[in-house]
């Protein structure tokens, strides 16, 4: 099953993707996370009402999340080329649910900065409330995957210790196109992850190579935070980043950016220049 929210007539919706329709759930439960919530996953049976996909706008699959917690330092290419050490502990961060944009949607570069960076990842999409899940019960807990690119602004982020600013700059990251559940996934080892800038490839990976697998993180974070429905965990960034090369590699308005999982499918987005006026 594909999961997907959008909007409807200009209306925020949620539904299921089948092929070049939406099967749209009762206009009296717009949030797929609230639904969730109130429902469980059974409301996803709800989602019945088709509309051709040429009659919606993709939304990130959950824009109202509570929740979106990072995950720093996941693949071992990536710490390598950091020249940090191993963690023994996942590093997390959180990312604000209005720092990201769906699918086809555009990437703001923001105009204090220049180095404007990719962070191609696996999202994972949690379906039920739980705390201390061990990790041999995560996949219960877990609604679907997802892709997120988390754009990330390098100087800002190093100004001290905290990720915060850097990772949260308007429609600085992405995140979509759709919700997929596991069964359609299967096994996440020998899934390709593959970034691409310009249709030049940054950066590519295999799903297998997380230091920290998705039910070792469940357990880890849902260890010091409740996780509930439409809270989302990206798993981090393979190797390959604009900030580790020689030259250092950016984004710029006029780019486009597109992260794609096998199995899942592909996240694109274009990059354009900040135009907000507004000013206090």
């Amino acid at each position: 099953m594909r999961i997907a929210s959008f909007t409807l007539d200009g209306s925020p919706r949620w539904g299921v993707a089948d092929g070049d329709r939406v099967l749209a759930a009762p206009a009296s439960m717009p949030s797929l996370k609230r639904a969730l919530r109130e429902h469980g996953v059974d409301v996803l049976r709800q989602a019945v009402e088709p509309y051709p996909t040429t009659a919606v706008t993709l939304l990130t699959p959950v824009p109202d999340a509570d929740k979106i917690l990072c995950v720093g330092l996941n693949y071992l290419d990536h710490i390598a080329e950091t020249g940090r050490e191993t963690p023994t502990h996942p590093v997390v961060f959180a990312r604000f649910a209005d720092s990201l944009v769906g699918n086809h949607a555009s990437l703001i570069a923001p105009r204090e900065s220049v180095s404007f960076d990719f962070e191609g990842e696996l999202a994972v999409v949690i379906g039920r409330t739980g705390r201390r899940i061990a990790a041999e019960r995560a996949h219960n807990y877990i609604l679907g995957y997802s892709i997120l690119n988390d754009g990330s602004i390098r100087d800002f982020q190093k100004q001290t210790h905290q990720y915060t600013p850097g990772k949260n700059f308007d429609a600085s990251g992405a995140f979509g196109p759709v919700i997929v559940t596991p069964d359609e996934i299967g096994e996440l080892a020998g899934h390709r992850i593959t970034t691409t800038l310009n249709d030049d490839v940054v950066q590519q990976s295999d799903l297998g190579q997380l230091c920290f697998d998705v039910p070792e993180l469940i357990a880890r974070i849902s260890t010091w935070t409740t996780l509930r429905p439409g809270d989302v965990i990206a798993t981090g960034t393979p190797g390959g980043i604009g900030a580790a090369r020689d030259p250092q590699l950016w984004m710029f308005p006029g780019d486009r950016i597109e992260v794609s999982i096998d199995g899942i499918g592909t996240l694109s987005n274009p990059v354009v220049e900040d135009d907000d006026q507004i000013a206090v």
